[in-house]
């Protein structure tokens, strides 16, 4: 790939000798590790060191280098973090058999040995360490004037940043001490996981590569914090003004809460849909080098992160129709419901948009009119939804300047109905958690539509009755085994039926089925024995084309529709 310098495994002995120096972006995520993860090392430090293993790989290295001397750490801040706290922690038990007089002079070279290979120099007069790496701006100082120099660490006044170092140190130091008593085996635990441990390390030359390799890195399963270089950037727009101490606190503030609102939702996601709402579509590759082309100055940044702030609870919203936000708003929340149940995502950037922009009735029209489309185009006809998404975020964008949209701005998504009705005549639905939720919506939507009889489609009452039953061998019916394989799971084969009839229905006889049809509150199915003497596949097809003749008039936007 272009902009990387170079790909290379290296021990932490390599990554840490003839002067390298390492630093975290200032604006970089803070240290987070904590008793798993801590936990999780050691025991693989312990089965290095019993010779159980012979190596141990810590994973991915993404170094930013224009020297290849000085390092920033685009990802593998935690991980270098805690391998230097552990090493502090040894040289703190070197330090008290110093302090106890236990062959002093041999511990004390071995613990400046051990700090100047993998720590740094500390200056004898002025007591000032020039250390190999450098933390971000809450935790260097802390990192500098207390764990290096070995001091007592204090426990009051510090962030939380600056206590997960207090504890890690303390935990690695609790246990070294423990399993290691003399100053040959210090030495020699860390002389030997140095040349055991080893990293991937991946070097580029700007930010905008490093973006670019954590999402070739990301689409291969291995997740890396691109998050934290798109703040880094934007804190860093700001940072280059000068500014004064609460402005950078007054970001962290926001994007605290930005993060602890999304909770789980990945920001970069959050972020690409944010901003498909307000501009021109961006897919994933090119979003840090649209945003960093975009966002250039201190109010940019600002108006961005606080835009985003205020967004997050719509994003959110649009995702759980069981949210606050849609307690007094039925036909929204429906809509909702059923978006959530199709499981589509192409909406949510044109959602946004509609919110922010639009009236309770247009937005209410708006989730409607997708909630069909998507019906139609992509549970239905399986249609390709980057066309979908690209029609999306035109409707955004109009919205976003005027203020307004119309049903014909979906004219080229919106499925016809002669194309509808075929593709639901035709349509299979194979036995899946989901695939059963959606027949039973669909089901129960021509039930109210046929017969006005309302099923509630969140009970456990009714299931999914195949007709057909879905192991049927050739002696049921007037079935062969490929006209078995071709019915089975068309939409003409299934039916409502009340769990416990279900049960009996099994693989009973179509005959047998249709007395226990009879006894259904489901009139979609009391209704199959009156219509049907004998079940075949033309029977199937006939009672599908039916039910598409159904879903023509109920999926329906009648200013779009032939």
């Amino acid at each position: 790939m272009r902009g990387i310098q170079g790909t290379s495994n290296k021990t932490y002995r390599q990554l840490m000798g003839n002067g390298l120096r390492y630093e975290i972006p200032k604006f970089q995520r803070d240290y987070t590790w904590d008793t798993e993860q801590w936990d999780d090392l050691w025991q693989d430090l312990k089965a290095l060191m019993s010779n159980e293993d012979e190596e141990h790989y810590m994973g991915y290295l993404v170094l930013q280098t224009s020297n290849n001397k000085e390092f920033q750490i685009i990802d593998g801040q935690q991980r270098l973090t805690t391998m230097s706290i552990l090493i502090l922690s040894t040289l703190k038990c070197l330090n008290d058999l110093v302090d106890s007089n236990i062959d002093p002079e041999s511990n004390q070279l071995r613990k400046n040995n051990l700090l100047n290979s993998y720590i740094g120099y500390i200056d004898p007069v002025t007591l000032i360490s020039n250390n190999k790496l450098k933390l971000n701006r809450n935790s260097n100082d802390y990192y500098k004037q207390h764990l290096v120099l070995l001091k007592d660490l204090p426990l009051r006044n510090t962030n939380t940043s600056e206590k997960h170092m207090r504890e890690c140190f303390n935990w690695y130091y609790d246990r070294i001490k423990k399993e290691y008593k003399t100053g040959e085996e210090l030495a020699g635990f860390v002389d030997n996981i140095v040349d055991k441990l080893f990293f991937t390390v991946i070097e580029v030359t700007d930010q905008l590569n490093a973006f670019k390799v954590f999402e070739t890195l990301n689409a291969r399963g291995v997740q890396l914090s691109s998050s934290d270089l798109l703040k880094n950037h934007l804190f860093s727009v700001v940072d280059e003004t000068q500014p004064h101490i609460s402005e950078i606190e007054e970001l962290e503030n926001i994007w605290s809460k930005i993060v602890g609102k999304l909770g789980e939702q990945k920001f970069e996601d959050y972020l690409r849909y944010y901003w498909n709402s307000i501009s021109k579509s961006v897919g994933k590759k090119n979003l840090f080098k649209t945003i960093k082309s975009s966002i250039k100055t201190k109010q940019e940044v600002f108006g961005l992160i606080r835009n985003l702030n205020d967004t997050a609870d719509i994003f959110l919203a649009i995702q759980n129709p069981e949210d606050d936000l849609w307690r007094d708003k039925p036909e929204i929340q429906k809509a909702l419901r059923e978006l959530k149940l199709f499981q589509i995502r192409q909406t949510y950037s044109l959602f946004m948009s509609g919110y922010r922009n639009l009236t309770s009735e247009g937005f209410s029209k708006l989730t409607k009119t997708c909630s069909i489309i998507s019906l139609r185009y992509n549970i239905i006809g399986g249609l390709n939804p980057n066309a979908q998404e690209d029609v999306y975020n035109a409707v955004a964008l109009r919205i976003e300047s005027q203020k307004k949209f119309s049903a014909s701005d979906f004219q080229s998504i919106y499925v016809q109905d002669n194309s509808f009705e075929n593709d639901f005549s035709t349509k299979e639905f194979k036995n899946t958690t989901r695939n059963h939720k959606i027949v039973k919506y669909l089901l129960a939507k021509i039930e109210i539509y046929e017969y006005n009889s309302e099923i509630d489609v969140d009970s456990d009452l009714f299931t999914i009755e195949h007709i057909l039953p879905e192991n049927a061998d050739e002696e049921w019916g007037e079935f062969s085994f490929d006209e078995i394989n071709r019915s089975r799971f068309r939409i003409g084969n299934l039916t409502l039926l009340e769990k416990k009839l279900n049960r009996e229905a099994a693989q009973k006889s179509f005959a047998e089925k249709c007395k226990l049809f009879e006894k259904s509150q489901s009139k979609l199915t009391n209704s199959i024995p009156t219509k049907f003497s004998t079940w075949d596949e033309a029977k199937i097809a006939s009672r599908q084309r039916q039910l598409a003749k159904h879903a023509k008039a109920i999926w329906k936007i009648q200013e779009l529709s032939n």
